[in-house]
């Protein structure tokens, strides 16, 4: 039986109290089953996004500096500090978009949570099995934080935060006290302006969405460890955390459906390396070429109807993979979109997609808005010999009404991996990802994922 603790708030106590108990208890098998798919799907973005700039430039950060040798970052011989390996392979993880969503709250879970997890459990050397579930409650940290801070939409760093911190504390072992206190300083640490959508280059993106929630998540947990007090409900009080970012915000949420409603089940995979919004209007097209055969030539117009306020986030974007208008001229010049044809920047003054793209009509439709973002998006073609043809989506592969399979996800998996890694070992760390339950201590998959 759960204690009450005196000016803590029902709330607290229930997420504290189930965060310290999270990693004893098994997952449901389907909860497991669709944990692996992220933890893959989060693994093959880190290991692609090491390459790419923002990635580049935080493994060139990190390994200038005197870390502990505890933790690896992924795609390089480096091992580091649990704090600043978390914090690379963070930005590895969100270095451009194919890292994965939980729609709802526009927030990226497994770019910040994913490593966090990792990060711990090889400073820990703790099971795989372990590994997952801190992961799993991480996603459920990081949903229900930003629940309760809307209705005002605040920055999705703020629950990257709290699910990394939660992952962290777990797997550190911390009782519910000590959890509320690590909770106390990932407050002191939120933060996270959308001002980093301006970065053409992505790097500021990629330290806000993954490289420092996951850093002051894994940091958070580790001062309170040593001995750093805190206070024991950031969430209730005066000047607490809701108060001050979302007045009108619900604590409630913090503790709504856990242990039982699990968020990672809301999350959508990415089937393309490209921005969530463009996920609808990539799906219908492929369908629409899959189904009656088209070329390039045939196509005289495209009018994509999409939601208005996910038009906004891509629209006419300087980064080709979130461009909305680019990849779907470069699905009709290619007849798909590989992870290498959406990152290749050359590809933009192809004369070949700009001709297509000049045919390419985007609409925001209101009626297609949707509170749960299921990537929707409604297609219509006019073909040169005078033919319409109409497609549409309410719900785009990959979304959590139309989820990826393992082998799907392992097909993406392995086409983001291969380039870096080489097949053979790209096809090991999958392996070895799949059953990552069976694995004893999760130090053993630097070997798989350094290069």
């Amino acid at each position: 039986m759960k204690l009450s603790v005196p000016n803590v708030s029902a709330p607290m106590q229930h997420l504290s109290n189930y965060v310290a108990s999270a990693l004893r208890k098994p997952l449901p098998p389907e909860v497991e089953a669709r944990a692996k798919v992220h933890l893959i799907d989060t693994f093959a973005a880190m290991v692609s996004g090491s390459r790419l700039l923002p990635g580049t430039r935080a493994k060139k950060y990190v390994a200038e500096l005197a870390g502990k040798k505890e933790a690896g970052v992924i795609g390089t011989r480096i091992v580091t500090s649990a704090h600043y390996a978390a914090l690379a392979n963070g930005m590895c993880g969100h270095a451009d978009e194919t890292d994965d969503t939980h729609p709802p709250t526009r927030s990226h879970p497994g770019t910040c949570i994913v490593p966090a997890a990792l990060a711990m459990s090889e400073r820990e050397q703790t099971s795989g099995k372990l590994m997952l579930r801190a992961m799993v409650l991480g996603y459920d940290v990081n949903a229900r934080t930003l629940m309760a801070l809307a209705p005002k939409p605040v920055s999705s760093t703020y629950g990257h935060l709290f699910g990394a911190a939660a992952s962290a504390a777990a797997l550190l072992k911390l009782d519910a006290r000590l959890i509320r206190h690590v909770l106390a300083y990932a407050g002191q640490q939120a933060s996270g302006l959308y001002t980093r959508l301006r970065d053409p280059l992505h790097v500021e993106k990629a330290y806000a969405v993954g490289g420092m929630p996951a850093h002051n998540g894994v940091q958070a947990a580790l001062m309170v460890k040593s001995g750093f007090s805190g206070v024991d409900d950031v969430f209730s009080g005066e000047h607490n955390l809701i108060a001050t970012f979302s007045p009108d915000g619900n604590p409630d949420e913090l503790a709504r459906g856990l242990g039982s409603d699990y968020r990672i089940i809301q999350c959508g995979i990415k089937c393309w390396s490209a921005g969530g919004p463009i996920q609808g209007p990539l799906h219908v097209l492929q369908e629409m070429i899959d189904q009656h055969r088209l070329r390039r030539g045939d196509v005289a117009r495209l009018v994509a109807r999409m939601p208005d306020k996910e038009l906004n986030m891509v629209n006419e974007r300087e980064m080709p993979n979130i461009s909305v208008q680019h990849l779907l001229a470069l699905m009709l010049v290619d007849g798909t979109i590989s992870f290498a044809s959406s990152h290749d920047s050359r590809r933009i003054k192809d004369a070949k997609v700009i001709a297509m793209r000049r045919c390419i009509q985007t609409i925001g439709d209101p009626a297609l808005t949707d509170p749960l973002r299921r990537w929707r998006c409604a297609i219509e073609i006019t073909l040169k010999n005078g033919r319409v043809l109409k497609h549409q989506t309410m719900a785009a592969k990959g979304t959590a009404e139309n989820p990826v399979t393992m082998q799907e996800e392992q097909k993406k998996a392995l086409d983001l991996l291969g380039p870096v890694l080489g097949r053979l070992r790209a096809c090991a760390l999958i392996s070895a990802l799949s059953e990552i339950e069976r694995c004893g201590n999760v130090r053993a998959l630097r070997k798989l994922y350094s290069k």
